[in-house]
């Protein structure tokens, strides 16, 4: 009977705490759907901030890379530029074997008074006053000045500046003088026998005691004019380099003595 009994109370506990179970699953799942619906995205959430930071940062390291690809760019096309820009103003062939001197042209700020510009090169590179420089394919100045490492250059088109020329395959010869930066070189010394015609070039004369060698391309002339009464004719000329763009120079070791 105690056994019976037992069982019996046994048998009642269980069901009722199954339907207690059962009961509390209906009243908490719900709850417990809507805690997982509501939770879910949020972890999604914080697992996307951390995505998305790894991505900025990801986005840092290439950016930082493609700067790095295109300061090498720059600096290779910087390159390239310069040695474009060396290749054409030192390419002097008419030098006819004397002795250069390459240099770097540092300030250039010439007016309509003064045509001068400063360069890399002075006294310790062998630099003296007097000596020619020449650059895209001709004769732009002349040392005035030196230093142990820098020089001073007077533009052929500067008011002080005057250069013996030759035309006419070296059978006639005048002097031409600068007229300002802007207004090229001029003379009124030309033969009436021998007019230089448009066109023709100028190149240095090379006379003994002259402060240039001889056959250095100086200037073009763009015009000649008979004045009534004149002995002589008016030319007017254009350089042959380009002085508005002197990035590099050939000084030419040559002394009017020699």
């Amino acid at each position: 009977m105690t056994t019976l009994l037992l069982v019996t109370v046994l048998y009642s506990t269980v069901g009722i705490i199954s339907g207690l179970r059962s009961a509390a699953n209906i009243v908490v799942a719900p709850f417990a759907w809507t805690i997982d619906t509501v939770a879910r995205p949020i972890g999604h959430l914080f697992a996307g901030a951390i995505n998305y930071s790894d991505v900025v940062a990801q986005n840092e390291r290439l950016r930082y890379q493609l700067g790095q690809a295109q300061t090498t760019a720059r600096e290779a096309w910087a390159l390239d530029r310069q040695l474009q820009q060396i290749t054409a103003s030192t390419h002097v062939p008419f030098v006819s074997g004397l002795p250069l001197v390459t240099a770097q042209v540092v300030t250039f700020s010439p007016t309509n008074f003064a045509a001068t510009f400063d360069i890399s090169v002075g006294r310790d590179q062998g630099v003296l006053t007097g000596m020619p420089v020449v650059a895209n394919g001709g004769l732009v100045g002349s040392v005035i000045s030196t230093t142990p490492r820098g020089a001073t250059v007077r533009l052929i088109t500067d008011a002080a500046s005057a250069v013996g020329v030759t035309y006419g395959n070296g059978q006639e010869s005048m002097v031409v003088s600068g007229q300002g930066v802007n207004n090229g070189l001029a003379t009124s010394g030309a033969a009436v026998a021998a007019p230089p015609s448009t066109g023709m070039l100028l190149s240095t004369d090379g006379l003994s005691g002259g402060l240039f060698p001889a056959g250095l391309p100086v200037a073009r002339v763009t015009h000649s004019s008979l004045s009534p009464g004149a002995t002589t004719y008016d030319v007017t000329a254009v350089p042959v380099a380009d002085l508005r763009h002197l990035f590099y120079v050939d000084v030419v070791l040559w002394e009017p003595s020699t």
